[in-house]
């Protein structure tokens, strides 16, 4: 497995596909973040737009490869470990992201409330931006590995339906990237750090549960 996510995170990082959701993701971070807001508010900002662009990112990672080559690799590892490698390296770089927007967040928020008032402890703050942050990773990769290859063929379909299930992993109550970053927004109104540990731990049984799917569909359609 490991010699898979050099191969995998080889390909990423050479095919340059990469750039556009970081720089998209980037561009949130300019224009929803300022220095001097409130920390929690910036914090929930940079951890709800991490979940479109980590699920773009597993889009880019399964189809990397040529077809040839995707076939010589499942051959020789078998199709379930090597989709699973793919997803494995987006949610990565989703988290690399992620992790590098938290601390430019902390770096450059206010840690205070809403209010601008009360002040807000940075260190527990921080670690709830992060819990946020994994909790949307995890949630893009599973949207992802749900509106991609094998599960959706078509990029008319996979296209709409990624953007769609993004939409709604975000907006929908109850919902583990609702719930973290409503959490992360609603202890700024009260300056209070609310860490999102049962969203985080949501997030990942649905990302296992949805990238078992996913693997488990490529082994059947390359018999």
């Amino acid at each position: 497995m490991t010699a898979l996510l050099r191969y995998h995170s080889a390909l990423l990082v050479r095919s340059q596909r990469w750039l556009p959701p970081f720089l998209l993701y980037a561009v949130f971070l300019g224009v929803g973040v300022q220095g001097g807001q409130p920390l929690l508010d910036s914090l929930g900002y940079a951890a709800a737009f991490l979940l479109p662009v980590a699920a773009w990112l597993v889009r880019i990672c399964v189809s990397n490869e040529p077809p040839a080559a995707r076939t010589v690799v499942a051959a020789a590892v078998g199709p379930a470990r090597a989709h699973l490698a793919c997803v494995l390296v987006a949610l990565s770089a989703a988290a690399a992201f992620g992790v590098a927007a938290t601390a430019l967040v902390t770096f450059v928020s206010d840690p205070v409330g809403s209010d601008h008032q009360r002040r807000v402890p940075v260190l527990a703050a921080a670690g709830a931006g992060l819990l946020a942050v994994l909790t949307c990773a995890l949630l893009g990769a599973a949207v992802g590995a749900l509106t991609a290859w094998p599960v959706l063929r078509s990029p008319g379909r996979a296209v709409p339906a990624l953007l769609l299930a993004a939409l709604l992993a975000l907006v929908v109550s109850g919902s583990p990237a609702n719930a973290a970053v409503s959490g992360l927004v609603d202890g700024s109104r009260t300056a209070t750090v609310n860490l999102p540990l049962w969203p985080t731990a949501a997030a990942a049984l649905l990302g296992a549960a949805a990238i078992a799917a996913a693997c488990a569909l490529t082994s059947r359609r390359s018999l």
